[in-house]
């Protein structure tokens, strides 16, 4: 049986990691990992293929920046000629970026079962371009895998057959537990200076909050008021330090004493800065996971999020973009007032052995 995976950002890695650890048991399958280098950055990419643990990927597509519809034009056109030359059984694609979905319409054009990994997560937000992924690639895809019971219900309200689509639990808590270890042994507090649960950690990059400058200088207020408070660590994104510079707004950061820009960082020693973080400041939709498991707790600057069950169950809190809601949320945790909160059901590190055994179920 031949398995192909596609990955292109720095999240997929953190999903295809457990998977590939998985199929080192079933000698029976023959793996193929194409890297399309939508993330093409050393520090957003290549580190993380050796923090994970994972092979060297055997094509590299190297399609790097463009608009939205180009790349995923330029991944179709490469990624069908990776499948003429391998022949493969199935295609496993993870998470809801660019190459998930131009890989997802390569495979449904040329008869190659497609599985789904993190299926069924919606933000109800078409203005986000991962949303649109999502809906086309959950339409298309023969198999769907959803992490959560709301995302399954998703799915079922879309009208995707039941038989179709197999609960397998979070595959990032795979990598969390995996790297554990690894994790608490990164010495990245002690490089930064930083005293454990006396910080803040914020990561900021999505579009809708970088590319207006009147919505990111309202964003960098709320946390010009928390770094008063405690460190505001703040791993910068390309995209990020390109708008800062862009607005004029670089001299306002640098102006703040305990506001710290620091370079993308690797996997462990991301994952040691936020499990030992006071809160989380946050628009990523992977780090809402994360501190969920660490119960630690995390704002996420975002008027709505495609994984509602961390704020059901988990450390979660939407803020929007208000500066006065994001300051509420953080004096809540500054004041010891955060919300009790749960893992959620299958977020137990065994999700890889799932999907791997449901693969070769529809498969042979």
């Amino acid at each position: 049986m031949k398995l192909i995976s596609v990955v292109g950002t720095r999240p997929n890695f953190m999903k295809i990691a457990p998977i590939i650890h998985e199929l080192d048991n079933h000698p029976d399958i023959q793996h193929i990992l194409v890297h399309t280098g939508q993330h093409y950055d050393s520090k957003m990419s290549g580190d993380f293929f050796k923090d994970l643990g994972i092979q060297d990927p055997d094509f590299n597509l190297n399609i790097g920046s463009d608009t939205q519809s180009k790349q995923v034009a330029m991944i179709m056109i490469a990624f069908e000629e990776v499948c003429d030359e391998v022949q493969p059984d199935g295609l496993i694609v993870v998470g809801d970026v660019n190459s998930t979905m131009a890989a997802t319409l390569v495979a449904a054009k040329k008869g190659i079962t497609s599985f789904h990994v993190e299926a069924g997560i919606r933000s109800n937000d078409r203005e986000m371009p991962e949303e649109i992924n999502r809906l086309v690639t959950d339409a298309i895809c023969d198999y769907l895998l959803p992490p959560s019971i709301d995302a399954v219900e998703n799915l079922i309200k879309e009208g995707h057959d039941a038989n179709d689509i197999e609960l397998v639990g979070n595959i990032m808590i795979d990598t969390l537990q995996k790297n554990q270890s690894q994790i608490q042994n990164s010495k990245i507090l002690e490089t930064l200076n930083l005293e454990t649960k006396n910080y803040a950690v914020l990561t900021l990059h999505r579009p809708s909050n970088v590319d207006n400058k009147k919505t990111f200088q309202g964003i960098l207020e709320a946390i010009a008021y928390t770094q008063k408070h405690l460190p505001v660590i703040y791993p910068i994104h390309p995209r990020s330090r390109k708008m800062l510079e862009q607005y004029g707004l670089m001299s306002y950061v640098k102006g703040l004493p305990q506001l710290f820009l620091v370079d993308a960082l690797g996997y462990n020693d991301f994952g040691r800065l936020v499990s030992q973080a006071k809160m989380v400041l946050t628009d990523s939709g992977g780090i809402q996971e994360e501190t969920t498991v660490y119960r630690v707790p995390c704002i996420t600057i975002r008027k709505n999020t495609e994984r509602p069950i961390t704020i059901w169950k988990g450390t979660n809190e939407l803020a929007g973009t208000s500066k006065h809601k994001i300051i509420d949320l953080v004096n809540q945790v500054l004041n010891g007032k955060w919300k009790a909160s749960k893992i959620p059901q299958l977020w137990d590190g065994k999700t890889a052995f799932r999907i791997i055994n449901f693969i070769k179920q529809k498969l042979v």
